[in-house]
C-alpha cells in the first residue's frame, strides 16, 4: 500500500483531524515546507464533508507533482569530449554499485564508457568496480590504495579524451556531509577536472537511500552547498515503502532524481519518473 493510499484509509469517512494530518505528511518524509503548503491549500477551501478525503489527497498529489520533474532529463553525450560525471554520497548507500548501473544503463544505449576508480582509500571498493568493470566489458583507470583521488580524476579523463569515449564517470569515496575534510576533497576534485574542461564535471550526482529518510535532506544539503549537484540516483525503492524524501529534496533544494535503483540487478535502474514514482511508490 502506497502512502496516499495510507492516507485515504486513515482519514476516510471522518472529520478532518489537522494535526493528526500535519504529523502523517511529516512522518512520510515530505518536509515541513512542502506539509505546510498542502496543509494550507486544504484549509483554504470553506466546506468539508465525511468524504473530504479524497480532496486531501488530491491536493496532496497536486503539490507532489508540483515539484516533481514528470520526465527525467537524460544524460546525453557531448558532440566532441567526454562527458565527466561524478558520483557521490556517504557509505553504505549503494554508491559503487550505482556507479556500474549507470555505466551499463549507458551502454545499452550505445554509448562508450570509461569508469574511474576514485574511492581510494578502500581497496574494496576499487576492487568492487574492477569486477563490475569486467563483467560489463568496460576499461577502468584505477590508482593505489590511498592514492589521490582528484589526481586520478584527471588521468581518468585524460585517457577518455584520448581513447573518444563517450562517457567517463567517477566513483568517488563515501563520505560523511559532516567531514569537512573530505567534503574539501570532493572540491578538489571537481577543480581537478576543470583543468581539463571548465564545465566538468558536467554531471554531479548524489547517491542517496530512500529508507533514511529526513537525513537524506540534510547529505544533500550539504552536497548541494559544497560542489552543487545536478541530480540524485536514489537507491533502495523497492518496496521499501520510502521515498518522501524525494519530494523534500527538490522542493528546498531544486535538485531533481534522475534515477532509481530498485534492486540488486544490474537492470534494476531506470530514469525517474514523477508520476508513475507518485502513482506507484509515495
Amino acid at each position: 500500500m502506497n502512502f496516499f493510499d495510507t492516507l485515504a484509509q486513515t482519514f476516510a469517512n471522518k472529520p478532518i483531524d489537522w494535526d493528526k494530518l500535519e504529523e502523517t505528511l511529516i512522518r512520510a518524509d515530505l518536509g515541513v515546507p512542502m506539509t505546510t503548503r498542502i496543509i494550507s491549500r486544504l484549509q483554504e477551501r470553506d466546506a468539508w464533508s465525511l468524504t473530504g478525503i479524497n480532496d486531501v489527497v488530491k491536493v496532496a498529489r497536486d503539490e507532489v507533482l508540483r515539484v516533481l520533474p514528470t520526465a527525467s532529463k537524460p544524460i546525453e553525450p557531448l558532440p566532441d569530449k567526454p562527458k565527466a560525471i561524478l558520483i557521490a554520497g556517504v557509505n553504505g548507500t549503494g554508491k559503487t554499485t550505482s556507479t556500474a548501473k549507470l555505466a551499463h544503463f549507458l551502454q545499452q544505449d550505445g554509448h562508450s564508457v570509461l569508469l574511474g576508480a576514485a574511492d581510494t582509500f578502500r581497496a574494496a571498493a576499487i576492487e568492487q568496480l574492477g569486477i563490475w568493470a569486467e563483467r560489463l566489458g568496460l576499461e577502468m583507470i584505477r590508482g593505489h590504495y590511498n592514492a589521490d583521488p582528484a589526481a586520478l580524476c584527471y588521468e581518468a579523463y585524460q585517457a577518455a579524451e584520448k581513447r573518444k569515449i563517450e562517457f567517463l564517470i567517477c566513483d568517488t569515496a563515501g563520505r560523511l556531509h559532516t567531514k569537512s575534510n573530505l567534503m574539501a576533497e570532493l572540491q578538489k576534485v571537481k577543480r581537478s577536472l576543470a583543468k581539463l574542461d571548465s564545465n566538468a564535471p558536467h554531471e554531479i550526482l548524489l547517491v542517496v537511500d530512500a529508507t533514511t529518510g529526513g537525513n537524506a535532506l540534510n547529505q544533500a544539503r550539504e552536497f548541494h552547498n559544497v560542489i552543487g549537484l545536478t541530480g540524485l540516483i536514489v537507491t533502495k525503492l523497492d518496496g521499501s515503502g520510502k521515498g518522501g524524501i524525494i519530494v523534500a529534496i527538490a522542493d528546498e533544494l531544486k535538485v531533481p532524481t534522475r534515477f532509481v535503483g530498485t534492486g540488486e540487478k544490474i537492470d534494476d535502474f531506470a530514469l525517474f519518473d514523477g508520476r508513475e514514482f507518485v502513482a506507484k511508490m509515495l
